[in-house]
C-alpha cells in the first residue's frame, strides 16, 4: 500500500541546481563540427532548460 503525503510533508523545491555541460566539443567533434559550434549548441540547450524551469 503507498503511503499518502499530506501536502506539510512535501519537501520545498530545491533553490539550486547544477547543470554539467559536458561533451560538446566532443559531439560536435564527431560531426565534423568544430568545437565552437558545440559550445554554440549546449549553451542553446541549457537556455531551453532553465526558460521551461522558470515556467
Amino acid at each position: 500500500m503507498e503511503a499518502m503525503l499530506s501536502p506539510t510533508d512535501t519537501p520545498p523545491p530545491p533553490v539550486h541546481v547544477a547543470i554539467i555541460m559536458d561533451g560538446n566539443g566532443r559531439w560536435a567533434k564527431s560531426r565534423g563540427l568544430p568545437r565552437t559550434a558545440g559550445h554554440k549548441r549546449g549553451a542553446e540547450a541549457v537556455r531551453r532548460t532553465v526558460e521551461a524551469a522558470r515556467e
